[in-house]
């Protein structure tokens, strides 16, 4: 009955969102409700859990979510995302277009929202279309696909640290970030493959029609941009400490400097680092800058922030239902032996994914319903939880169409007709779900099981 009650639970969760729109942070606390009802729970039990995972969660993670959004949102505004762009195409060249531009929004997405980042770098992508005499499609799918690779699998964007704070991996960002960035590297080969081979046969009306985008001058046009070095440090400062901190508590080296540099490593201290750094490219130190671009990250932050805490409540419940007393009599170890567990998290997460449209609210959703199911199966450590975010995380990338605001983003901004854009967009979020789920099974027989 506890299983059917959670059934029931997410479906709410998913009705409420997908057919009258309800924000997820009240579905996610309505359908925690239900399960606490239904499940028998104390009234006052179902509280102190309501306010326990939700607190518990914003303890440990609301800040670094926090400092993430502010870090890509200063990114945003001053420049920098252009500027890491204009760096990628140099070295790659324009020979390799759709390369360029995948690469670029690999980087990009790591603290920007993936939606901010193709508006931003869309102009830039018309103008090396048009130099380079591509498809828009073709330069539109390589660009989408490599900002989506990173904004589902790379903290310190929000929806991988949920996932990660919800299973218990928030003290393990570190290896999570490390293991982040080696899968989403075939999820952003996938989507590079898919807009060459599939994409660049669409054409679109930008393709007919003989732009006006220079590429020099739309570089020109964004004014003085910050240095190479500004721009990437925000980026690269905070996961080099957190790296440092993982390798010193791992190889247990002591003294003052270790503990320092220990310090620095913790995700919390290591972005606000991050934020600090990111001060550096502001234009000028004023209102606009210091209060204003701060107030439109903190505005982008809560929500996520919402959602998150919403998630850890639910979770929280979930926990305290009994429910992982059930699963710890089984022998999960025969049922699902290995790798083949993180289809579990994989399937529900695409199906949670494809059903209301959020990427971070099936990171949330998913990660609250399996933390329960992880220690009985063993499931503990650095590499192990982080192989289990990427397992949801390819999950929520599968898939993206009419009901994701991402999908609407590059189909109007490209001019894709909704048919091609499923096409072109859909299938080529399809096939990136695909491979970083074979990608982190393969990672954790590798990793894990040798």
């Amino acid at each position: 009955m506890l299983f059917i009650v959670l059934a029931i639970g997410v479906f709410l969760i998913v009705f409420a969102t997908t057919k009258f729109k309800l924000h997820p942070f009240l579905s996610l606390l309505l359908g925690t409700l239900f399960v606490g009802f239904a499940s028998g729970m104390p009234l006052e039990q179902i509280v102190e859990n309501i306010n326990g995972g939700f607190g518990g969660l914003m303890t440990s993670i609301g800040l670094v979510i926090v400092f993430g959004t502010i870090i890509g949102t200063i990114l945003e505004k001053a420049g920098a995302a252009l500027r890491m762009a204009e760096v990628v195409l140099r070295i790659v060249g324009p020979k390799r277009p759709q390369l360029a531009m995948s690469l670029i929004g690999f980087i990009v997405s790591i603290p920007v929202f993936c939606d901010s980042g193709f508006v931003i770098l869309s102009s830039l992508r018309k103008a090396l279309a048009k130099r380079a005499k591509v498809a828009v499609a073709s330069m539109s799918v390589a660009l989408a696909t490599g900002l989506y690779a990173t904004h589902t699998l790379v903290p310190p964007t929000p929806g991988p640290i949920a996932a990660a704070g919800n299973i218990g991996a928030d003290g393990y960002l570190g290896t999570v970030i490390l293991i982040g960035l080696i899968t989403a590297i075939p999820a952003a080969l996938a989507g590079y493959l898919w807009s060459i081979k599939v994409a660049s046969k669409i054409e679109v009306e930008d393709d007919r029609n003989d732009l006006d985008y220079d590429y020099d001058e739309i570089v020109r046009s964004f004014g003085k941009m910050p240095s190479a070095f500004q721009s990437f440090l925000p980026i690269v400062l905070p996961i080099v400490l957190i790296g440092v901190s993982s390798v010193l508590n791992l190889i247990g080296t002591e003294g003052s400097i270790a503990s320092f540099f220990i310090f620095l490593g913790q995700p919390v201290i290591a972005l606000l680092v991050g934020v600090i750094s990111a001060l550096t490219l502001l234009p000028k130190y004023d209102e606009e800058t210091l209060t204003n671009w701060i107030a439109t990250a903190l505005l982008d932050a809560a929500p996520i922030l919402l959602i998150t805490g919403a998630g850890g409540a639910f979770g929280t419940v979930i926990k305290n239902t009994g429910i992982a007393d059930i699963i710890q009599g089984w022998d999960l170890g025969s049922i699902f032996s290995g790798a083949l567990f993180l289809l579990v998290p994989f399937l529900i997460a695409a199906g949670l994914k494809t059903a209301q449209g959020s990427s971070t609210a099936s990171l949330v959703i998913t990660s609250s319903l399996i933390a329960p199911m992880l220690p009985t199966l063993g499931i503990e450590g650095a590499v192990p939880l982080a192989l289990v975010v990427m397992a949801v995380g390819a999950g929520a990338m599968t898939v993206s169409h009419v009901n994701d605001s991402f999908f609407w983003v590059v189909t109007q901004l490209s001019g894709m007709k909704v048919t091609d854009a499923y096409k072109a967009q859909t299938m080529a979020t399809l096939l990136q779900g695909v491979v970083t789920i074979i990608t982190t099974m393969i990672l954790w027989v590798i990793l894990v099981r040798f």
